[in-house]
């Protein structure tokens, strides 16, 4: 083997990575949070090391050559073995004190957490905790987050759960809404009423056609996937639309319409990397969360 490929600095594979992953160099600049100039040099390094060419440009960006295509996979493997690593020796910090990241979806991190946060806050404040607001799935085993909040059960080997409840959904609209246009009776009269849905995301569509109703996306009368703005569109009287029943009844600007509807409840999980998770700052988060966020979403 040529000494040089048997000593390929992992920086430069890095390198490489984020560039064949993020299909430019800005893009992958801004993900590594180093210069562009400074990228390019180590890609070129790359592939002097391996005397190969490693992307072609193209209108929509820099796509791999077959060789450069060829290394991704190894390439992935070496990223995870390097986390794993930096797994392990951070799992060993016994210190309390230090940084906790939290990542929750938009909602959640808008709505349900600034007051657990404060909470924790007030009696760990040896503890700085970073939140991450995402509705897509931080990777816990690259460090994109300490602990997740999440809706789902999280599939991902040496990563620890804890399965908190399940949260109350309901059905909620302003009342400048309803002074306007009348309180539904019955679920059969919603489609009568401007409905507040998802646009490309199908979970609200998909649930209504379970329950039984026949559910076209054209029942809605805005469609919003932003969970953060679909909620504020409520808010504003823009229709009558679907959220967590803790946070819907503490609105004093909105009324529940229809309790017994049956809509079923979204779970609530927190997730973790195992090598992490006992960490004592991280332990004493991941309690604290547990704690608020029962308290925070049990119905008023």
């Amino acid at each position: 083997m040529d000494e040089r490929i048997a000593e390929l600095d992992w920086s430069l594979l890095r390198a490489f990575l984020a560039v064949a992953e993020s299909g430019s160099l800005s893009a992958a600049a801004r993900r590594l949070g180093i210069s562009q100039p400074t990228l390019g040099r180590q890609v070129r390094a790359l592939e002097e090391a391996l005397g190969a060419a490693l992307f072609t440009r193209h209108a929509r960006g820099l796509v791999p050559t077959e060789t450069g295509a060829a290394l991704i996979a190894p390439a992935r493997e070496m990223r995870e073995a390097a986390q794993r690593i930096a797994l392990a020796a951070a799992g060993r910090d016994t210190g309390l004190r230090g940084t906790v990241r939290i990542t929750a979806s938009v909602f959640m991190a808008h709505h349900v957490l600034p007051r657990v946060l404060a909470g924790i806050r007030a009696v760990a404040p040896e503890i700085e905790l970073e939140l991450v607001p995402s509705d897509a799935s931080e990777n816990l085993l690259f460090r994109e987050a300490d602990i997740a909040v999440r809706m789902y059960r999280s599939d991902q080997l040496d990563i620890v759960t804890r399965h908190l409840g399940d949260i109350p959904l309901g059905i909620f609209a302003a009342r400048s809404y309803l002074d306007r246009h009348g309180r539904p009776a019955r679920l059969e009269d919603l489609p009568d009423h401007d409905l507040v849905g998802y646009d490309a995301n199908p979970l609200i569509l998909r649930t209504m056609r379970e329950m039984g109703w026949p559910a076209e996306r054209g029942w809605f009368a805005l469609r919003c996937d932003d969970q953060a703005a679909y909620w504020e569109l409520v808010r504003a009287g823009c229709g009558i639309g679907f959220g967590q029943r803790a946070v819907g009844r503490a609105d004093p600007l909105l009324e529940e319409l229809l309790p017994g509807s049956g809509l079923p409840a979204l779970p609530l999980w927190l997730a973790a990397p195992e090598a992490m998770r006992r960490m004592p700052r991280i332990a004493r988060v991941w309690e604290l969360l547990a704690e608020g966020l029962r308290a925070a979403l049990r119905p008023a």
